[in-house]
């Protein structure tokens, strides 16, 4: 892991970094300061794909400066948060190739600070309990051209102290009263309209316990805890722009030393996926993905499991830029990043999703040979791992045609084709069952061709793929596509279930896989000739029952656009 972090590296230049670089020269707000940012995740779910474009620019920002990043958890809602969010939130951006040292934080941890903001708000007349409920607040919202209305804005100051005491010490029930900023009902921005700051929760905390039954809103929190760990840069995405003035007003008002500066980014959005959080789960828990890290999942847990690398998603973040304006992103160029890198990196090896038995008849019986097959033909250096040849062998099943059409160049009788790195072998026809099925083809080969080569210059137009059936492996391979059949499954007025793939997973048993490559631990990975990327499943794989998850097929759909 540690290793791994090292690779992580700075943001290239975007409008975020033109705003720093302009506030650090001379007479700039930042003029003499260290770039100071964080990462502020709720604990209340895992991190997914849309949550990697906030890491990178939040700790890629800062490395490029030469500043610090840190790691803290929002934890202001204590009905969705969990310490395993926690757990899995810390392991994910490490994963990903970042480290916060010792600068790991909870919001929690500023709760008694915060709530003295809160009572210096209202000593100084700038917030009011309010005991409107939330229906009879949004009926006294107002619109454009009326102003909201609160008839308790103009409570004497000491009431609206003893109440919100009275608040923390438990005396009202949920939703009974809020304490709300004292700022203009007639704001053009309903942010402004006197929001609430505080309200009542008697849900026990996952770090304070029932110490507290009052909680901060996130945008009343978050503003505090930036200023209180000395950011300089708040970077958030686009749904916040509205917020902004809020942020401003309560950072203005804490009398805190911290001065930090939001500053909004396009979130991501990729076609055929869903982002949202509340979806994510509904998925899990509604049984239509195996879990958070089901591989056709959006989320980190997911696409690691798949065999995604922490260098291709950084790669397809670096690509996909940082801009103001919203736009939605094809998956295929994540698909292209990630076989870039697997393209690099992953061990060539054989195996037969769909085997049927070819038997070469005047290969001597009870003999075998072994072939050095290498680990990738680019780097000679990374070696290579022995493949055994016999009598019988595993070919695919389309790779075998009685009757070819035009244009097929593999196994039919009388073709030649070229057992990739063996021999080249002549078809002579196939066996049957009583139902017409092949269930063996029939071929003899030409011992002068070893390696595949043929002295006499001959033309072999089709090279197939094979396994010794005496030494291979039964697998299990799971080949993913898209969980949704639509490109915006939340677009519109249908429901994102009604948009999801039922051919999202097929899984193969009876697969035949080299011998050589197993035993094999997650995060292996391994180009399998002609048929993809695949990795070693993570959860299910055993040593007695291996398990390849499809990570992306050899097709680059992107790369051809």
């Amino acid at each position: 892991m540690a290793e791994e972090r090292t690779i992580a590296t700075e943001m290239g230049g975007n409008f975020i970094h033109d705003i720093i670089d302009e506030e650090l020269k001379p007479g700039g707000r930042c003029e003499g300061k260290q770039i100071h940012t964080r990462f502020p995740p709720e604990p209340n779910g895992y991190l997914h794909i849309g949550h990697a474009k906030a890491i990178c620019i939040d700790f890629g920002t800062a490395v490029k400066y030469g500043g610090i990043c840190n790691l803290r958890m929002d934890d202001t809602n204590p009905t969705k948060e969990d310490e395993e969010y926690v757990d899995a939130i810390q392991e994910d951006i490490h994963w990903l190739g970042y480290d916060w040292d010792d600068r790991f934080y909870f919001a929690s941890d500023y709760f008694e600070t915060m709530y003295d903001i809160a009572v210096s708000l209202i000593k100084r007349g700038l917030a009011y309990v309010c005991e409107l409920s939330p229906d009879e607040m949004r009926a006294n919202r107002g619109d454009l051209t009326h102003p909201a209305v609160s008839p308790y804005r103009d409570r004497p100051v000491e009431e609206s102290l003893d109440l919100f005491a009275r608040m923390r010490a438990g005396e009202f029930a949920d939703g009974a009263m809020t304490l709300r900023a004292k700022i203009d009902l007639a704001s053009g921005n309903f942010n402004m309209r006197d929001p609430v700051i505080y309200r009542i929760n008697h849900a026990p905390h996952h770090r304070q316990g029932d110490r507290w039954c009052i909680y901060p809103m996130y945008d009343f929190a978050h503003p505090l805890e930036d200023a209180i760990e000395g950011i300089t840069h708040s970077l958030c995405s686009l749904e916040f722009e509205d917020h902004r003035p809020l942020y401003n007003w309560v950072v203005e008002n804490a009398d805190l030393p911290g001065q930090p500066r939001q500053i909004e980014f396009a979130r991501l959005n990729i076609n055929y996926t869903v982002m949202s959080k509340r979806k994510l789960r509904q998925l899990v828990e509604e049984g239509f993905v195996s879990g958070w890290d089901d591989p056709r999942m959006p989320t980190l847990r997911g696409l690691r499991r798949r065999g995604y690398t922490p260098a291709s998603i950084r790669n397809f973040i670096e690509r996909v830029g940082v801009a103001k304006v919203p736009s939605t992103v094809e998956v295929a160029l994540l698909e292209h990043c990630l076989r870039e890198d697997l393209n690099e990196n992953a061990t060539r090896a054989m195996a037969v999703l769909h085997p049927v038995k070819l038997t070469i008849t005047n290969y001597p019986e009870g003999e075998s040979e072994t072939f050095a097959m290498e680990n990738h033909p680019s780097y000679p250096e990374r070696g290579t791992h022995p493949v055994t040849f016999s009598r019988s062998l595993w070919v695919e099943q389309d790779d075998f045609m009685e009757e070819p059409v035009k244009g097929y160049f593999r196994l039919f009788p009388g073709n030649e084709v070229r057992l990739k790195s063996a021999y080249v072998v002549r078809c002579t026809g196939c066996v049957k069952d009583e139902q017409g099925n092949v269930v063996e083809i029939l071929a003899t080969y030409d011992p002068e061709t070893r390696g595949g080569n043929t002295p006499d210059g001959r033309k072999v137009r089709g090279t197939i793929h094979w396994v010794d059936a005496q030494t291979a492996k039964d697998a299990e391979v799971r080949l993913y596509s898209s969980l949704f059949n639509d490109a915006e499954p939340e677009g519109g007025d249908k429901s994102f279930l009604d948009c999801l793939n039922e051919a999202s997973l097929e899984t193969l048993t009876n697969c035949k896989v080299e011998a050589s490559i197993l035993p094999a631990e997650a995060p292996a990975s391994f180009q399998f000739l002609r048929l993809g990327y695949f990795c070693i499943d993570s959860v299910n794989s055993t040593a007695e029952h291996p398990v390849f998850n499809r990570s992306v097929s050899l097709k680059d759909s992107f790369n051809k656009k």
